[in-house]
């Protein structure tokens, strides 16, 4: 009877450490399982961190998540996941609603996966909602509804001055770089931007 860690995250740039820091509150684990940088809108089944726990759990262990969420893409892949571990006879333990059994232990599961798929949904319409009315505005007044210049990120630099300096410098890419406090595609786009 092993404790199984299961850890996600979306981004690159995110880190599974805040979920694995709520996790180790008086529970040891045997053996962790991690997927960094893949999105919920994978199957589980796909991940390769999850498909090597899903072919490590054995009966009697039990798979331990920091929210419903971390289990699957929608409200099916999620209730289908729990499934299959009920079915090996794995439990699973998600942090803060406790042990999912089979019966009203599924419903809650089911009931819990249904709402977090309706807030990434919310979350999509709200996301496209702020980019049509940026759009509206800076094509009416020049300028977002929050006052930027463009819908992208802002500039850092500005082009023509990075590659004059880096054509009168003679500098390579990296010392380019370093003198505008830029990366090192921001310098390779600016020097490949038509003046």
């Amino acid at each position: 009877m092993a404790n199984l860690l299961y850890l996600r995250c979306s981004g690159l740039s995110q880190s599974v450490e805040a979920q694995r820091q709520a996790m180790m509150q008086g529970t040891a684990f045997n053996r962790e399982f991690i997927d960094e940088g893949v999105s919920g809108a994978v199957l589980a089944a796909n991940r390769p961190g999850f498909a090597e726990l899903l072919k490590y759990a054995r009966q009697g262990d039990t798979v331990h998540v920091y929210a419903v969420d971390r289990l699957g893409r929608d409200a099916i892949d999620i209730q289908t996941t729990i499934k299959a571990f009920l079915a090996k006879g794995v439990s699973v333990n998600v942090c803060g609603l406790g042990l999912i059994a089979k019966g009203v232990g599924e419903l809650i599961v089911a009931v819990l996966a249904q709402v977090a798929e309706m807030e990434r949904e919310r979350i999509r319409e709200r996301t496209s909602n702020g980019r049509n009315v940026a759009k509206a505005s800076l094509a009416a007044t020049g300028k977002t509804h929050r006052g930027k210049d463009s819908l992208g990120r802002p500039a850092k630099g500005e082009a023509s001055a990075v590659r004059d300096w880096r054509k009168e410098n003679k500098a390579s890419i990296a010392a380019t770089a370093k003198q505008f406090n830029l990366s090192d595609s921001t310098v390779k786009r600016y020097c490949l931007t038509a003046t």
